[in-house]
């Protein structure tokens, strides 16, 4: 699960990154909370579109 905490830490490494680099533990944090945030969002899309229902127009529901 990516917490707020994560994803602002995922934030301050990508300024950091921009503005004088990161070091070679930086690198790595940096790749494995993108990693996690990608993954987390991956699931919830398809959590998402697992939900969804298509109705016709005839009112015939279908279960996507």
């Amino acid at each position: 699960m990516i917490t707020k905490e994560k994803i602002c830490r995922i934030n301050e490494l990508a300024k950091k990154s921009k503005a004088e680099g990161l070091t070679e533990e930086e690198l790595l944090e940096q790749k494995c909370l993108r990693e996690e945030y990608i993954t987390t969002m991956r699931e919830r899309t398809k959590e998402q579109l697992d939900r969804i229902i298509i109705v016709k127009e005839d009112d015939e529901t279908i279960i996507h």
